[in-house]
């Protein structure tokens, strides 16, 4: 159970500092004019393959509009572009909202209405890709980047990108039926993972501790170390890195050793899931390298492009295995929900909050686990009736949808009855509750 809350700990740390960064960047986008503008010339494309697929009556599209060379829609119609709008605002309203894990839902919630596992996978790379280019102030946040740290990291991303995005591709190309039970499976994994330990942190919400825990995860200041990072800088395999000068005296120093293989198991995580990676950059930055939180939320930011943007465009879309216009959907609907939920926050209680999160994960965990037995079926693992299959992919994907669709209803809901006091009128009922 130590292990569990701990580890537990760590991955929730890592999934609210990606949430930060989502929210911080979404912020940026939205409160900048030229970004906007820059936003409608990226739907170009998209109103162009509209007009090209409602114009071809031959049914024959230029092949750049699909197969292996496709770097434009490969496939059009208003119904998936709106779909992937309500996806991507979903994901946004939990990012904003709850402040973790609202980009855990993408895949499972596009496998869930018939799109390919690697498809998904691509798709959502680029979509974070595109966020985080047209948000991104690395000129200002320079200063927080360790450049050697970036480097060596980014030489083990890299690596781990390429051979995450050659395992989804080899396993589609040898059979998609198996690339989508692969997929899937991981995701039943690290979902089970998150809505278990979710549940088990609002229970501790509802039943707070009253001594302190020693048994939780170290937490480290500029001058404090975990035992493990104190064991890693110990060791002293040339090159070593040097870094965090300009936030305790001397600095530290780690062999690059341990840098490319933290990097290359955030690529293979971003490859294969199609994360961006930061959810695992902060633990493991933090807790098992020893680097300041200031030099790793700069880090961060620098290896979530170059990650994200070398996966998505070098190992999916060159492939023909990206979405355009399910990316540019999910990349509008995640502004606005971002922003309504990241208000909302204003007027809902933590416990509320932790009670959401755990929610939204055991909806995408009961979606994919639902998702996984047909597609074990189908491989030819177990048999099982073509109306069984039909039954279990209803129940989960219902499940799913109601879920996130209630959750979205109530957050809206939630915003427009609490316009006066988000606006700065009246004060949250809770925060009442609280003075008296």
């Amino acid at each position: 159970m130590s292990f569990f809350r701990q580890f537990g700990d760590l991955m929730m740390m890592g999934a609210r500092a990606h949430a930060k960064w989502e929210i911080e960047t979404s912020q940026r986008i939205m409160g900048d004019r030229k970004r906007l503008v820059i936003l409608g010339l990226l739907l170009i494309p998209i109103l162009l393959g509209g007009i090209a697929f409602a114009a071809d009556a031959t049914g024959v599209l230029p092949a750049m509009l699909g197969g292996k060379t496709a770097y434009t829609p490969a496939f059009y119609t208003p119904t998936i572009f709106f779909a992937s709008i309500g996806v991507g605002i979903v994901a946004g309203l939990i990012t904003g909202c709850i402040g973790a894990g609202g980009g855990f839902i993408i895949a499972p919630a596009l496998m869930s209405v018939g799109v390919k596992g690697i498809l998904a996978v691509g798709t959502d790379l680029f979509h974070i890709f595109a966020k985080a280019i047209m948000g991104s102030v690395l000129h200002r946040k320079l200063g927080n980047i360790s450049v050697s740290l970036a480097l060596w990291f980014l030489v083990g991303s890299i690596g781990g990108a390429t051979l995450g995005g050659y395992i989804n591709r080899t396993i589609y190309e040898a059979n998609p039926i198996l690339s989508d039970t692969f997929i899937t499976t991981i995701y039943v994994l690290m979902l089970g993972f998150l809505c278990s330990y979710a549940l088990y942190d609002w229970y501790r919400s509802m039943h707070p501790v009253q001594k302190a825990d020693k048994s939780g995860p170290v937490v480290t200041s500029a001058g404090t170390l975990t035992g493990l990072a104190q064991k890693l800088q110990g060791i002293s395999l040339p090159p070593m890195i040097h870094f965090d000068q300009g936030v305790i005296p001397g600095g530290r120093k780690i062999s690059c050793i341990f840098l490319v293989a933290a990097g290359a198991l955030v690529g293979l995580a971003a490859a294969i899931m199609g994360v961006g990676g930061g959810f695992l950059t902060f633990p493991i930055f933090v807790y098992v390298l020893g680097v300041s939180s200031a030099t790793t939320v700069g880090t961060d930011i620098f290896q979530i492009i170059f990650t994200a943007g070398y996966a998505g465009l070098g190992q999916y879309a060159i492939y023909g295995f990206i979405f355009y216009t399910l990316a540019m959907g999910m990349l509008l609907g995640s502004l606005v929900g971002i922003q309504v939920g990241s208000l909302v926050t204003k007027v809902v209680s933590g416990q509320t909050i932790c009670a959401l999160y755990a929610i939204a994960t055991s909806a995408g965990f009961i979606n994919r686990a639902f998702a996984l037995p047909p597609k074990l079926a189908k491989m030819g693992y177990f048999s099982m009736s073509k109306e069984t299959a039909k039954m279990l992919d209803l129940v989960g994907n219902t499940i799913f949808f109601v879920v996130l669709g209630s959750f979205a209803l109530w957050v809206f809901y939630i915003f427009f009855t609490n316009i006066r006091t988000l606006k700065g009128e009246d004060q949250p009922a809770h925060l009442k509750e609280a003075r008296a």
